[in-house]
């Protein structure tokens, strides 16, 4: 693919609408940030974006685990209508594949003059094929196409386009690059290179996602902050045979260091990215968007318990209760949004594309297939928002999971694979944050309405189902 060219009329597009730049953490759970109440360690750029524009405290993810979420984000259909529900491997390196008819974020973005590059991880269609990010409306993509792959941080290659880019210096055990590094830096070239037109950046970086590892001058900082294991056993999921590179994690003596480093780091390149663009001009012009892809995970040593990861929320990473699926959102938008603006509106993944098409002044047209999503900028703006009736979420692993938002209402329905009927939990969000008290008996009514409604929104799909389950990552 190579770089971008901009025309005269692509220049003129970056006057009538804003560049966009969406940063998606990897596992980072609700309460992981200390704007969101973290306490062992600070993320100061992150809290600096959120004093500067409007954190929500409801937002969720489209699904609890990677490949199905981000299919949801870029086709703004939830997990009973999305194409990719689980995180189907393909060997020797990919996931499953998006079909080529789904039309993307990215696709809708481009039909409106902006220029589109993905910079991480991708996990949506093994290279060359019809779900490569090339394939679904990225110019430019740079980093890692299998998520299983991106288990590791020191690879052997990252992809560029659909050509490897090998890193020599991270073959046998080597630990030369460290990927999500060399990735900020490829996407700090693209937004430089195209400062004078109108860009879509994703960046969906690896971190925190397990491994737990950092480069030494971000593990220095917080050596001897924390108390650690000493079993490594409990520290790693590494092939017992040998640390390979090929998805196992390499053994970390000092996870809960690695951890805060990581988030350190990541807390740094956001704030490279803000920097850059008040040093080029552009910031009035340019919506920046950080969340996260699902609630925090446990491998490798993570420890979301010490970490209070989910803050007052039950569950983790593949559960879909509040801790598996509500995850951080800051926006910042200097010519848009009120600083240091607290939002309560309730909203998920598949509201990101109507919104950011919105942004972009690109319709949504109902050929495309039509989304559940409602679109968020009238909140950016302050002015009235139109709410969800109901939130609804699907998982194929674990037995197989359902849940459901409606207002301050939350159902959760787990073993479907065993019993599709199985009794609905209810728990009231507003008075019950940490989801402890089943109120199904005290409310039938509202139970037969989630049912209803969940009979409804699973939509039957033969490679991702409730009768098969997918492999993990």
């Amino acid at each position: 693919m190579g770089v971008v060219s901009c025309t005269k009329k692509e220049r003129q597009k970056k006057d009538e609408h804003p560049n966009i730049i969406y940063i998606l953490a990897d596992d980072l759970g609700y309460g992981d940030l200390s704007c969101y109440g973290q306490s062992k360690f600070e993320t100061p750029n992150i809290d600096k974006l959120a004093k500067d524009g409007m954190l929500f405290t409801q937002h969720y993810s489209g699904s609890t685990v990677c490949a199905p979420s981000r299919s949801v984000l870029l086709t703004g259909k939830h997990t009973g209508h999305t194409f990719i529900r689980g995180n189907k491997e393909v060997r020797p390196e990919g996931q499953y594949p998006l079909q080529g008819s789904e039309v993307t974020l990215a696709e809708h973005l481009k039909e409106v003059g902006y220029v589109t590059g993905a910079f991480g991880k991708w996990g949506l269609g093994f290279p060359d094929s019809e779900g490569a990010p090339n394939n679904q409306g990225f110019d430019e993509f740079y980093g890692y196409n299998c998520q299983r792959l991106a288990h590791n941080h020191y690879p052997y290659y990252l992809w560029n386009n659909q050509t490897q880019d090998s890193l020599k210096g991270n073959r046998g055990q080597g630990a030369e690059t460290y990927a999500p590094e060399l990735i900020h830096q490829k996407a700090m070239s693209f937004l430089e290179r195209n400062r004078d037109t109108t860009f879509f950046i994703f960046y969906p970086t690896i971190i925190p996602h397990a491994e737990l590892s950092a480069p030494g001058p971000y593990m220095k900082k917080f050596i001897g902050t924390f108390p650690e294991s000493h079993d490594k056993s409990t520290n790693s999921n590494s092939n017992k045979k040998g640390y390979k590179k090929n998805g196992g994690y390499s053994i970390q003596d000092k996870p809960h260091t690695a951890f805060a480093a990581m988030i350190s780091l990541l807390d740094e390149q956001v704030g490279e990215i803000r920097e850059k663009v008040e040093e080029l001009g552009i910031a009035d012009k340019t919506l920046i968007i950080f969340t996260s892809d699902n609630g925090p995970h446990k491998e490798g040593g993570a420890d979301p318990d010490y970490f209070k990861s989910n803050g007052k929320l039950r569950g983790y990473k593949r559960d879909l209760y509040e801790g598996g699926i509500r995850v951080p959102m800051i926006c910042y938008w200097p010519s848009t949004i009120k600083p240091n603006t607290i939002s309560n509106h309730i909203s998920a993944f598949w509201d990101v594309l109507p919104t950011l098409c919105e942004v972009a002044g690109k319709d949504t047209p109902p050929e495309d297939g039509d989304t559940d999503g409602i679109s968020f900028l009238p909140e950016l703006r302050g002015t009235p928002q139109e709410k969800h009736f109901f939130l609804y979420w699907e998982f194929l692993e674990g037995g197989g999971k359902q849940a459901i938002r409606m207002e301050d209402w939350k159902g959760v329905r787990l073993n479907v694979h065993k019993n599709p009927h199985a009794p609905i939990e209810l728990y009231n969000l507003k008075e019950d944050i940490s989801e402890q008290t089943n109120l199904a008996r005290q409310y039938p009514n509202v139970i037969a309405q989630m049912d209803s409604i969940i009979k409804h929104e699973h939509l039957y799909s033969e490679e991702f189902s409730f009768k098969h389950e997918v492999q993990k990552n």
